[in-house]
């Protein structure tokens, strides 16, 4: 009852006139194939048939109430069980050079199944079709459309750059081109005495135009009436390039309708369209869909009331709250953004501003407001243009964080306060909610961190880019001056590190100088010591043997004498007589006695030559024939 009571009130509050330029799209898509499951869109029929009356061929001329009631029916008890039950239709405009193509698919298909029946239709293989103008960008084939979250009415074209351009299709190449083209709608708001500039692909449709001036103005859709149009624009599906306005710059204006009466049809005379929208149907068929109630589906309240939260309020950690808000981001606005820092304030601005001189960047601080209406344009034609994005991701540390829910406000407060000082936090206490979101760029120094700009919500995308190109060369002018010092510092310490390092180097090489001296001391000492200690040990033979030796006979005795005269090395001469009987040992130990031991040196004859050494020690002199006079002469062995 509480649904059919809502319902009822929607269909007494809607304006029903004569007065609103209704779209074609709706009566051009029932005249074009419709492609579906024909089970689905017969079901589609019977609980329209079950739910309403058909209207007869007459009552769109004559009746208009006729009309807008078909458009907008009640809900009776027993229809709407069954409507409840049949799947979402889409409607699709799509174009391609001189021809366009009007689809209608469930929410459950495919993107790739529109590409076949396009293929069907347009005679272009779907592997050289590429299919443009989805609000979150590329998709690939396999998307489903209800994923996509689209509207009712969608505006679509193909672009094929593998298949060359023929003379016939010259006026697709301009129209492609078109497409492509920024165009900036100068949008007065006459209540509020207010412009706004806002720049829009040729992509883009009318619906959605008017779509972000509702958040920019809190004027439903369905109650704007605008002024500027050219009558070319009739149809709110259709693409900004198409619709006729002056590029590169078009000026409109847009005012709340005060009353159904005052909407009147426009003259023939006039070349502007006072537009007023038309789409009471697709919005109650988005917000029943979507489960809103009532006061949402009047535009009660800001848009933020039929989102789900940018961030949770009781994040446990800031990672958390920022993988959410990301997630969020993306679901809303597409993958094209800037890349958020996922991590505390303290380590983005660690990541910003303490590495080295030439790798710093400037850190940019994204506040988001849901309760703001400058909120939707801000992150759907700012923060997503790929020149910003682009800008951000190379210069730019981008870390968020969303103010909507008090408590994330105090907490965003408290980090700016430990980081940036009292001055930045009373800075951003002083924004009202109407001027978020805001883009702060803070920029560090080697004493604190200073905030260069702080951009507000109400501006356009070229002058975001020139705020950031102005805040970019502020940064570059310091940077080089940073990159300067710390070269000029790095070469001091250069320095200073080759001169510790040569003078480590020079007591090394002493240290090792003295360690070798030292050695080759200590090698010589006991060199010295074993010399000495040989020489004792030879003088103590020495003496042993000579104190051995028996004495030498005198001439005059009557035994055999034998009288030998030995040349040293030296030159010198040992002069000795000894008894003919005496043995060959003794002669050796005379000899070794004198410092000529029998190991190092042999003894030898003149004439012949004998190597006396080599007889046997025990024969005696006179056996050796050394008897009665020898010369003999000593030689160090080999």
């Amino acid at each position: 009852m509480a649904r059919s009571s809502s319902a009822a009130a929607i269909n007494g509050v809607i304006p029903q006139e004569n007065g609103i330029l209704q779209s074609n799209f709706s009566s051009e898509a029932s005249q074009a194939t419709m492609y579906g499951p024909p089970s689905l869109s017969e079901a589609a029929d019977a609980a329209a048939g079950s739910a309403v009356p058909p209207p007869s061929s007459s009552s769109s001329s004559s009746s208009p109430p006729s009309s807008s009631a078909s458009a907008f029916c009640p809900i009776t008890p027993s229809s709407r069980h069954i409507v409840e039950r049949q799947p979402r239709l889409l409607n699709f405009r799509v174009e391609y050079r001189q021809r366009s193509v009007e689809l209608v698919l469930e929410e459950g298909n495919t993107v790739g199944e529109i590409k076949q029946i396009l293929e069907t239709e347009l005679g272009v293989p779907v592997s050289k079709m590429q299919l443009k103008g989805w609000k979150s960008g590329d998709v690939s084939d396999s998307t489903v459309l209800r994923s996509l979250h689209l509207p009712k009415n969608n505006s679509l074209y193909v672009l094929t750059p593998d298949i060359a351009p023929t003379a016939s299709t010259s006026k697709n190449s301009a129209l492609q081109d078109s497409l492509n083209q920024n165009f900036l709608l100068v949008i007065s708001h006459r209540e509020a005495q207010r412009d706004y500039n806002l720049n829009f692909p040729g992509s883009r449709t009318i619906q959605e135009v008017k779509r972000n001036i509702s958040d920019l103005t809190n004027i439903p859709v369905r109650h704007q009436q605008w002024e500027g149009w050219p009558a070319s624009a009739s149809d709110d599906s259709m693409t900004l390039a198409l619709s006729g306005i002056s590029y590169p710059c078009h000026h409109l204006s847009v005012c709340r309708r005060s009353s159904p009466a005052n909407a009147q049809e426009p003259t023939e005379e006039c070349a502007d369209v006072h537009m007023i929208s038309d789409s009471e149907g697709d919005d109650y068929e988005d917000a029943s869909e979507f489960g809103v109630d009532d006061s949402e589906m009047f535009g009660v309240g800001s848009s933020s009331c039929r989102k789900s939260p940018m961030m949770p309020e009781n994040s446990e950690n800031e990672t958390d709250a920022l993988i959410h808000f990301t997630s969020e981001f993306s679901s809303r606005y597409g993958e094209t953004h800037p890349m958020f820092f996922i991590g505390s304030l303290e380590a983005a601005s660690q990541e910003a501003f303490h590495g080295k001189a030439r790798d710093r960047k400037l850190l940019a601080i994204y506040l988001h407001n849901d309760d703001s209406v400058l909120s939707n344009v801000f992150c759907s034609q700012m923060m997503c243009a790929d020149s910003i994005v682009s800008y951000l991701s190379q210069n730019f540390i981008t870390w968020a964080w969303d103010v909507t829910k008090e408590a994330n406000k105090s907490r965003l407060l408290t980090m700016c306060t430990r980081h940036f000082g009292s001055v930045v936090t009373q800075t951003i206490r002083t924004y009202k909610t109407d001027q978020f979101p805001l883009l702060l760029i803070v920029m560090g120094k080697r004493t604190s961190n200073e905030v260069l700009n702080v951009i507000q919500g109400n501006t356009t995308v070229d002058e975001l880019m020139m705020r950031l190109m102005g805040a970019m060369e502020i940064f570059t002018a310091q940077q080089q001056e940073d990159i300067k010092d710390e070269d000029e510092r790095e070469a001091r310490e250069m320095v200073k590190r080759e001169q510790d390092e040569a003078y480590r180097l020079s007591l090394e090489a002493d240290r090792k100088k003295r360690e070798a001296q030292e050695r080759e001391e200590a090698e010589q000492f006991r060199l010295e010591q074993m010399r000495k200690e040989q020489e004792e040990e030879k003088e103590a033979i020495r003496l042993s043997l000579e104190q051995a030796l028996p004495p030498e006979p005198d001439e005059e005795s009557g035994e055999q004498i034998s009288k030998l005269r030995i040349r040293t090395p030296s030159g010198e001469f040992l002069e000795r007589r000894f008894l003919g009987s005496c043995k060959l040992q003794v002669l050796f130990d005379f000899v070794a006695s004198k410092g000529y031991p029998f190991e190092e040196f042999k003894l030898l004859t003149t004439f012949p030559r004998r190597n006396i050494t080599q007889l046997d020690p025990g024969s005696t002199l006179l056996e050796a024939k050394l008897f009665p006079q020898e010369t003999l002469f000593l030689e160090a062995k080999e």
